[in-house]
């Protein structure tokens, strides 16, 4: 299996466990305005690698992955801030926030060695 297909893979599951924190956060404590903050910044990581699959250049394809990366690093914003403001538990965050940073190390390497090859937009 491919790195990039790892990547695919995990970005994907990342945002089904986003959705279901949505529906969590709607259910239970019926809060709308930080969950959709989270929904829009979990699901984009796997739908900008996506894109990044048909990127029009090296360069496109770069900028793609940056995307997804500061996606994935804003979701983590909003999952600490969940769980310092007490609608997640440890448990949860811990969880959610360890997959977000498996993310964030896969994608910056990503982009450290398609910066490294010869004419991959160094």
């Amino acid at each position: 299996m491919s790195k990039e297909s790892i990547l695919r893979d995990k970005s994907f599951e990342f945002a089904v466990r986003v959705i279901k924190l949505f529906k969590y956060l709607k259910k239970q404590h019926r809060e709308e305005i930080i969950a959709r903050q989270v929904i829009r910044c979990g699901t984009s990581v796997g739908a900008s690698l996506r894109e990044a699959e048909y990127a029009e250049s090296n360069k496109d394809f770069i900028h793609k992955l940056y995307v997804a990366l500061k996606e994935v690093n804003e979701c983590i914003y909003w999952l600490d801030l969940l769980f310092r403001t007490e609608y997640i538990n440890k448990r949860m965050l811990d969880s959610m926030k360890k997959d977000g940073e498996e993310l964030l190390k896969m994608l910056i390497t990503s982009i450290k060695t398609s910066k490294g090859k010869p004419g991959m937009g160094k």
